[in-house]
């Protein structure tokens, strides 16, 4: 298992829509962040950022996530969620949430 964690910005004009989609997620993208190897994901906000923390247990990351962006329901969620996200200019290439660093974890 291999945790993740990333950042975003969220647009505030964006908070209430974004809060609303989370609040009745789709069923068929649980199932997708499901079948892709993803636990125990959660999405936190402070001061107009989102902290993205999930926990990885696939055999091969990189595919997953192809499966994911390749998913039909999957592109239709981002066209609902990407309008009210800004990326951080400090992201790597081909990121959209910027990836950070793990500092500390204790079990």
């Amino acid at each position: 298992m291999k945790r993740y964690g990333s950042v975003i910005r969220l647009r505030p004009e964006k908070y209430e829509e974004y809060k609303k989609l989370h609040a009745a997620a789709w069923p068929e993208i649980l199932a997708k962040i499901t079948e892709c190897g993803i636990r125990n994901y959660s999405i936190y906000h402070i001061d107009g950022f989102l902290f993205s923390y999930f926990e990885y247990v696939g055999k091969d990351y990189d595919a997953d996530m192809a499966l994911m962006a390749a998913d039909s329901r999957t592109q239709e969620w981002w066209t609902h969620c990407i309008p009210c996200q800004e990326p951080l200019e400090t992201r790597q290439p081909g990121e959209w949430w910027a990836s950070m660093e793990e500092m500390f974890h204790c079990d």
